[in-house]
C-alpha cells in the first residue's frame, strides 16, 4: 500500500518537461501527423459551429449568432495554427486549452438544444486527451474539474426544462441529467487520469535503470535541464563516480555479485545525496549525482566517496573515483552548459582514477 501511495505521489508531483516531450516526438517524426490530426479536429469544430444553428431548428438570436461566429473563428484559427505554424511553446499550448474550455462551456450554456450541449461536453473530453499527453496531472485535474462542472450545469439545464427536447416526464429528465454526469465522470474522471498515469509510468520506466531503479542516461538528460533551470539561485554540483577495478569484481566473483555491488552502490548514493538530488546510473559502473551545493565541492565529493567506501557486505573492497563540477544557477545556461558540466565532472573523475582511485577531484574551473 505504501509503495502504491508513493508512486501516485510521485505522479502527482511530476511536472511534465513539455519541451523535452515535444523533442522526443519530433525525433521520431511524430509531430507532423500530430499537427495534422489536431488541425483536422479544428476543422471538425468549425463544421459543428456551422451546423449547430441549423440543428437547433430555429432562427438564432443575437447571442447565439455571435457565439456561433466566435466558435467558428476560434476553430478556423486553431486549424490554421496547427497546419501552418511550428509546434507551440508550453504557455501557448496552455492558453489554447483555456480558450477551448471557455468556448465549449459558453456554447453549452447558451445552446437551445441539449444534443448540442452534450456535443460540447464531448469536445471537452477530447481536449482532455491532449492535456493528458502534453501537460501534467495538476493541469489535467483542473480540466477534469472544469468538465465535471460543465456536466453538472448541463444536467441542471436538462432537469429544469430550459432546453428543448426534454421529455414530458420530469423523472426521465432527471435520469438523463444524471446519466450525462456519470458518463462524463467515467470518461474524464477515470479514463483520462488512467491514460495519463499509464503514459507517465511508461515514460518513467524508459528513463530508469532496471537494475538499480536510478535514472539512466536518457533520464538524466531529461531531468538535468529542469534541475538547472528550476532551482533557486545558488551553486549546483554534478558529481561523476566510477567504481574502481569493477571489472575484476565481475571476472573474479561473477556478474551476479557485480549486480549486487551496483545495487548497494545505488542505495548508498541515494542515502548520501539530498532527497531532491538527481541520482543516475549512466552506464556500466558509472554513476552521476546532481544536487544543490551546500558545502565545499571537495567535501561534497568526499561524502559520496565515503558512502561507497563504507560498503562492507562483499568479499572485496568497493571504492570509487569521484569528479565534481560546479555551476552557478543564476547565470544564463544553454544545452551546451549541461554537456560541459558532465564533461568537466567526467574529466575530473578520470584524474582521480589515474591518481590511484578512491579519491576526489574537483574540476579546475567553474562552468
Amino acid at each position: 500500500m505504501n509503495s502504491s501511495r508513493s508512486i501516485f505521489r510521485r505522479w502527482w508531483r511530476d511536472r511534465v518537461d513539455y519541451d523535452r516531450l515535444v523533442e522526443t516526438f519530433a525525433s521520431h517524426g511524430a509531430l507532423g501527423p500530430f499537427k495534422f490530426m489536431l488541425g483536422t479536429g479544428g476543422l471538425v469544430m468549425l463544421c459543428l459551429a456551422i451546423l449547430a444553428p441549423i440543428a437547433q431548428g430555429e432562427a438564432p438570436g443575437n447571442v447565439i449568432a455571435v457565439q456561433g461566429f466566435v466558435e467558428a473563428a476560434v476553430a478556423g484559427v486553431w486549424t490554421l495554427r496547427w497546419w501552418l505554424l511550428p509546434w507551440p511553446r508550453e504557455y501557448e499550448s496552455l492558453a489554447w486549452v483555456v480558450l477551448f474550455d471557455l468556448d465549449a462551456v459558453i456554447n453549452e450554456l447558451i445552446a437551445h438544444n441539449r444534443l448540442i450541449g452534450v456535443l460540447g461536453l464531448v469536445l471537452l473530453a477530447a481536449m482532455g486527451g491532449y492535456v493528458a499527453v502534453f501537460h501534467g496531472p495538476r493541469i489535467l485535474a483542473l480540466h477534469v474539474g472544469w468538465t465535471v462542472l460543465a456536466s453538472v450545469l448541463m444536467a441542471y439545464l436538462m432537469v429544469s426544462g430550459e432546453l428543448p427536447g426534454t421529455s414530458a416526464s420530469r423523472g426521465a429528465d432527471v435520469a438523463a441529467g444524471l446519466g450525462v454526469i456519470l458518463v462524463m465522470l467515467v470518461v474524464v474522471g477515470v479514463v483520462l487520469p488512467f491514460m495519463q498515469f499509464s503514459h507517465w509510468l511508461l515514460r518513467l520506466d524508459a528513463l530508469s535503470d532496471p537494475l538499480t531503479g536510478l535514472l539512466n542516461r536518457r533520464g538524466l538528460d531529461a531531468h538535468l535541464s529542469s534541475a538547472l533551470g528550476g532551482r533557486a539561485r545558488g551553486h549546483l554540483f554534478v558529481a561523476t563516480l566510477d567504481l574502481d577495478e569493477f571489472k575484476a569484481v565481475n571476472d573474479t566473483y561473477g556478474h551476479p555479485l557485480g549486480d549486487k555491488v551496483l545495487i548497494h552502490t545505488a542505495q548508498r548514493l541515494r542515502e548520501a545525496a539530498e532527497p531532491d538530488a538527481l541520482v543516475a546510473r549512466t552506464g556500466g559502473e558509472e554513476f552521476v549525482v546532481v544536487g544543490a551545493l551546500h558545502d565545499d565541492p571537495a567535501a561534497t565529493g568526499e561524502r559520496l566517496r565515503r558512502a561507497i567506501a563504507g560498503i562492507t557486505d562483499f568479499p572485496v573492497t568497493i571504492t570509487a573515483s569521484v569528479g565534481i563540477a560546479v555551476f552557478d544557477t543564476s547565470r544564463a545556461h544553454t544545452e551546451l552548459t549541461y554537456s560541459e558540466l558532465l564533461r568537466n565532472s567526467d574529466s575530473a573523475m578520470y584524474r582521480a582514477k589515474h591518481g590511484g582511485g578512491n579519491a576526489v577531484q574537483v574540476a579546475a574551473t567553474e562552468v
